[in-house]
């Protein structure tokens, strides 16, 4: 199985920035998507931004321009960097991968890292 492990959340005030990792490592087969979703309290989780099959990013229309998502060619790494961050960031950001191994598709998700953003 796949296990994802994110760094670099923190607490941080408005403006300024952080850089979210997430090292993947076990058995990938054919990756699907991989990217970054967050959950604040009393929401549900949503996509922040994420690479489909074919490297294509798609990104939440609240955080375009303000962060970026990156990776290494290998897919181990998955990157986040988020500038200019708001109060409305605050979440828990997790890492997120859909593998195909076989013929069976399988969605592994980070513990998290708690991001806040204050006034």
């Amino acid at each position: 199985q796949v296990q994802l492990v994110e760094s670099g959340g923190g607490s941080v005030q408005a403006g300024e920035s952080l850089r979210l990792s997430c090292e993947a490592s076990g058995s990938i087969g054919s990756v699907y998507a991989m990217g970054w979703y967050r959950q604040s309290p009393g929401n549900e989780r949503e996509l922040v931004a994420e690479f489909d099959r074919d490297g294509r990013t798609n990104t939440a229309f609240s955080v375009k321009g303000r962060f970026t998502l990156s990776r290494d060619d290998t897919w181990s790494r998955l990157y986040l960097q988020m500038n200019n961050l708001a109060p409305e960031d605050t979440a828990v950001y997790y890492c997120h991968a859909r593998v195909l191994i076989v013929v069976t598709s399988y969605d592994y998700w980070g513990q998290g890292t708690q991001v806040t953003v204050s006034s």
